[in-house]
């Protein structure tokens, strides 16, 4: 019996090229498994494509409640943000993403996990750091750093290399943007932001939010209520985290809110360019510090925001799995006993503009 290996799988160029490489290099048996954080239509036709390109199998994991409560809500809580702009969209991911990798190769019985993060990302070390810490038996392979059996280095490369093995493929090799979509987030990198001396072509780029120029001339209040630190009503109406967050983007992304352009430092000590859209996101982070700020005494919020800024390198760097990160989430959460209470804001072109906050906790 052939040994299996569970692979991290998009349906994109990269991860399509892997299965039969896989194959042909390893002779394992290929266990697909797409994680589903919320990116919407790019999860349509992929069991036939991976079927196609020689998987045997496909798992489609929704965990968006799960991201929504059990990853995201502990970095809202604390006020975790990236170098001060970066909301971590693709960082909180990436550990439920390893966990479900590592449920799914237990299930199977797996030998190996595979990834087709870059050699040059954060996402590699996000994603083996988690599935070391889950699973430290298991296998990580990682094709773009084995130099010696992975020769294809471009677009064309893959796209030559799906086509000989028979699998014809919706892509072509002109470069589009390097996305990375879910619930919380969309991220874009490469054409013109390469050169961070060139203005983001806001036009072409942006997939949530509509710039602020052009969003509508008369702005929109929002309510939104919370307790104990998590969100529970928007607009009078009750909704999961995740329901609040879907919504929050559809309203951030008319008014123009959480476009984030930034040179970041990555972990493995290069700078990237990239631009965020975070619509969402940004309202809800700015919702909670309005309603917190009413009910945190002095010395606490002082170092809930040094721990907060800790927090966002610990989940940037990939080290969710530590005891660092639960002991920073224990004290946040001490913090937000009293954090209950309403907020009322308005969107107006690419601002949220405070209008109003009540706390039967305020101080």
């Amino acid at each position: 019996m052939k040994e299996k290996v569970v692979l991290a799988y998009s349906g994109g160029l990269d991860t399509t090229a892997i299965i039969p490489w896989l194959k042909e290099t390893f002779d394992y048996e290929v266990i697909c498994c797409c994680i589903d954080c919320g990116q919407g239509n790019e999860l349509v036709g992929l069991d036939e494509r991976a079927k196609l390109s020689g998987a045997s199998k496909l798992y489609i994991e929704n965990v968006i409640d799960e991201f929504s409560e059990d990853f995201i809500m502990p970095c809202v809580k604390a006020g975790a943000v990236y170098e001060n702009k970066y909301l971590l969209g693709t960082s909180m991911a990436r550990p439920v993403i390893a966990k479900k990798l590592v449920e799914i190769a237990r299930k199977e019985g797996a030998v190996a996990i595979c990834h087709g993060a870059t050699g040059k990302g954060n996402d590699q070390i996000r994603f083996e750091l988690g599935i070391k810490a889950l699973a430290p038996d298991i296998k990580v392979i990682a094709p773009w750093r084995m130099t010696d059996v992975w020769t294809m280095q471009s677009r064309e490369d893959e796209l030559a290399y799906c086509k000989a093995h028979g699998i014809d493929l919706p892509f072509d090799a002109n470069h589009s943007y390097s996305r990375d979509r879910n619930l919380w987030h969309i991220s874009h990198e490469g054409l013109e932001l390469e050169d961070p001396s060139n203005e983001p072509n806001y036009d072409d780029l942006l997939v949530l939010t509509t710039p602020p120029e052009k969003a509508p001339d008369e702005g929109e209040y929002v309510t939104m209520t919370f307790e104990a630190g998590v969100p529970k009503t928007l607009n009078g109406k009750e909704m999961k985290v995740s329901e609040i967050i879907t919504e929050l983007n559809k309203l951030g992304g008319k008014h123009g809110i959480g476009i984030v352009d930034i040179v970041e430092n990555r972990v493995v000590g290069m700078k990237s360019r990239g631009v965020y859209e975070t619509p969402g996101g940004t309202i809800l982070m700015a919702a909670h510090e309005q309603l917190e700020e009413l009910i945190l005494d002095r010395e606490t919020l002082k170092t809930k925001k040094d721990l907060g800024n800790l927090l966002a390198e610990v989940v940037y760097e990939g080290k969710w799995y530590t005891p660092l990160r639960e002991a920073i989430q224990a004290f946040v959460d001490v913090t937000q006993k009293y954090v209950t209470g309403e907020v009322k804001f308005k969107l107006f072109k690419g601002n949220i503009i405070k209008a109003g906050e009540s706390s039967p906790d305020s101080l």
